[in-house]
This record gives C-alpha cells, sequence and structure tokens, in this order.
C-alpha cells in the first residue's frame, strides 16, 4: 500500500529540497526509531525540554535552548520573551503591548512574510534604511547607523534576517544593540548547514537564535530551535508549556533557575498553540546530534550522482545543465536552462511537471530566468530516472 493510499493522496516526487510545503527533509532511521520509542512513554515536557536545551547549548555554543514547532514558532517565542521577559503579568497580556516596550527595529530588506511571527507576539516593526539595490535606486545596503537612528524609549529589540549576503554584518548590529541594552534576535531558519553556523550566529553576540529543526537538521518538519540566553529561553519555555499546575506543586528544572525570580507562575502563555510533542523533543534532539556529528556528509556523493544521472540523460535535448557546488557539506544544486529551441517556457515545464503521475515538484525560484533548479536531498531510488524520463518527454 502506498504511503498516503487510505487520504487518496499520491506521494510527490520533491525535487525542491526540504521544503514546508512538501513536507520537509526526509527523517533518518535513526530520528524515525526515536519517535517510535518516544511514544510508547509519558515524560515531563518541561524535563524533557531541560534534556534537549542542555544538547542544544552543547552544539550552539549558547546558555540554553528550546525545541520548537518550527522557526516560525521560535520567532514568535522569542519575540515574546524579549517583550515579556519574566514577568508574568506582561506574559499573560501579550499580545498586548499597551504600557512597554514593543518595537523592533529590522532594515527594510530583511522584512517577509515570515515577520508575521514577530508581530504575532505582539512586536511592532520599525523599519530602517532603503531597500536601494532591489529598487534599481542605488548600490548601498541598510548601513549600521540607520538602525540605531530608529531606536527610541519604545524599541524593546532588534530583529536580524540572515542571508549569506545580509548587511549591516551581524556583529556590527550587535555592537550597536549593546550600547542601548537591547537583545538581538536573529531569524537563521535555513542557514544550515555548514555546521560551524550552529556556532557562528552565537559567537558574533546574538541573544537568541533560530533555527529550523525540519530542513538540514533532518528532525521532525514541525521543530525547530531557539537557542541563546538562558533567561529569554526561559521566559520562552514558560510562556509555551502546559502550565496547567498549581503554583505549590509545579518545580522548574534546574538548568532554567531564571524562573525562580517568577512572582508567580504564569497562566497558559501566547505559545501555548505551538506546543511541541515529546516525539518531536527526542526525533529534533536526535537529529541534530546527526547533523553535528557529520553523519549526513556520507549521502552527499549519492545525491551528486543522482544529478549526473538526470543531466546525462538530459544531453541533445534544448536544455543547458549546470551542476553548482557551494560548500562541502551543503548538497549540490542541478540547473537546467531552457534554450530558445525549447518548446515550452520553464513555467509550463513546471506546471506539466506538478500535473504527471506521479507529480513532480522541482524548484521555482528561477522560472522567470528560463530555468529549473533540482535539489537532491529528498530523492529516493529510481527518483533520478523518472525526473529525467519525463523532462525529456515534455521537451521534446
Amino acid at each position: 500500500m502506498a504511503t498516503f493510499d487510505p487520504l487518496n493522496v499520491e506521494p510527490v516526487i520533491n525535487a525542491c529540497g526540504p521544503v514546508t510545503r512538501l513536507g520537509g527533509a526526509p527523517m533518518p532511521p535513526e530520528v524515525i526509531e526515536a519517535i517510535g520509542r518516544a511514544a510508547g512513554d509519558a515524560a515531563s515536557l518541561a524535563q524533557l525540554q531541560a534534556a534537549a536545551s542542555r544538547v542544544i547549548a552543547r552544539h550552539t555554543g549558547a546558555e540554553a535552548g528550546l525545541v520548537t514547532s518550527g522557526s516560525a514558532a521560535a520567532l514568535t517565542l522569542g519575540a515574546a520573551a524579549i517583550l515579556a521577559g519574566l514577568d508574568p503579568a506582561r506574559m499573560e497580556r501579550l499580545p498586548d503591548t499597551s504600557g512597554f516596550p514593543a518595537e523592533f527595529v529590522v532594515a527594510r530588506e530583511q522584512r517577509s512574510g515570515y515577520d508575521h511571527a514577530v508581530r504575532a507576539a505582539g512586536g511592532k516593526l520599525v523599519e530602517a534604511g532603503f531597500n536601494e539595490i532591489v529598487a534599481g535606486a542605488g548600490v548601498r545596503r541598510t548601513e549600521a547607523w540607520e538602525l540605531e537612528a530608529a531606536i527610541s524609549d519604545r524599541t524593546a529589540g532588534i530583529l536580524y534576517v540572515v542571508t549569506p549576503d545580509s548587511r549591516p554584518p551581524l556583529e556590527e548590529v550587535v555592537e550597536l544593540a549593546r550600547r542601548h541594552l537591547l537583545p538581538v534576535l536573529v531569524d537563521a531558519a535555513g542557514q544550515l548547514p555548514p555546521r560551524e553556523n550552529l556556532r557562528r550566529f552565537i559567537d558574533a553576540g546574538a541573544d537568541l537564535v533560530c533555527f529550523s529543526g525540519g530542513k538540514a537538521i533532518r528532525g521532525p518538519q514541525a521543530s525547530g530551535i531557539l537557542c541563546g540566553r538562558a533567561a529569554l529561553v526561559a521566559s520562552a519555555a514558560v510562556q509555551m508549556l502546559d502550565m496547567d499546575d498549581h503554583p505549590e506543586l509545579w518545580s522548574p528544572p534546574l538548568e532554567w533557575r531564571e524562573l525562580a525570580q517568577l512572582r508567580s507562575i504564569p497562566r497558559h502563555g501566547i505559545g501555548r498553540a505551538m506546543k511541541v510533542a515529546k516525539e518531536e523533543i527526542v526525533g529534533l534532539v536526535t537529529a541534530l546530534n546527526l547533523f553535528a556529528a557529520g553523519k549526513y556528509d556520507e549521502e552527499l556523493p549519492l545525491m551528486r550522482s543522482r544529478l549526473e544521472l538526470i543531466a546525462e540523460r538530459l544531453a541533445g535535448l534544448p536544455v543547458e545543465c549546470q551542476i553548482v557546488d557551494t560548500h562541502a557539506e551543503v548538497p549540490p544544486l542541478l540547473r537546467v536552462t531552457l534554450g530558445a529551441a525549447a518548446p515550452r517556457t520553464a513555467m509550463e515545464v513546471c506546471r506539466l511537471l506538478r500535473e504527471g503521475s506521479p507529480p513532480i515538484h522541482v524548484g521555482h525560484g528561477e522560472l522567470h530566468d528560463g530555468r529549473l533548479v533540482l535539489h537532491p536531498l529528498c530523492l529516493r531510488e529510481g527518483h533520478a530516472e523518472l525526473i529525467a524520463q519525463r523532462l525529456a518527454t515534455v521537451l521534446q
């Protein structure tokens, strides 16, 4: 029986990579087994998260860590921790932030749909700089002084979104934030691999960093990591956990000793809708250990061979194939550029691949440049042959 037959849903061939809309990355057998074992027993979620915090701290260099229900949830919880701190009254009021600082300064060019996650906690984004390069109006990017000029007595923190060419450099942003006693919340959802990035942003001085757990780490798709300063991580944790307990009975883990400063335990927090199951905690920790140990690197030669097979099978068709390597730890990509003699546009080819059986999804970020991008992480045995055959059919 096929995987989704009971639901009458046909599995797709995923040549996009570990994208959320197709279910994320394939979990290794060790992760699946760990999830299965965790499903059979009960556990204190607070104690499990505290144990996960120790593992996350070891791999990231942060004071503490938290398993979240994805990187967007990590952003919301991180923002909530900055907004409320260890004040249970503020926790109870979020996302209502009237009466206390709630603004996050962010470079205009770093805005995206994902900043919904910060606004969901009650944060208000204040833009700095001008996106002149994208607008075709100049050559400059946002500069540190522009972020600093946007700071006021209403500022709660600075939001920094990492890309390979983010500007200004994170170190400059951290330096100005320190002068104003403001925390820096870093969105590094897709910045793994390389493995060194697990520590890079904490080493640069970020107060909180968010990673996806269901992409390169290959944990459960609905998992993420929030790591950073212990007091902020503790605030995020207590705003997510099930807090339906008597204050006289609730005993926080030693890893969150900062919670002893609370005047009382808060009620269910804004992160309660973002709860994480015991299976996700155990699965994420297992996957993080594998990722940090470099176990996935062993699969890279096989991934490359699958892309090479596709490129070889397309020889003679009106396309140009190029395998692109960016880093020794990063899977290569195959760019298939359609030539002038191609009978269809890249958009049409992409649509036809999706409409076939089985549906094939390829990277669509460069379609307007006449190019398909194939990512090998989620390909299984036989997928490369099917992709090559279908591409040849639609390009004949």
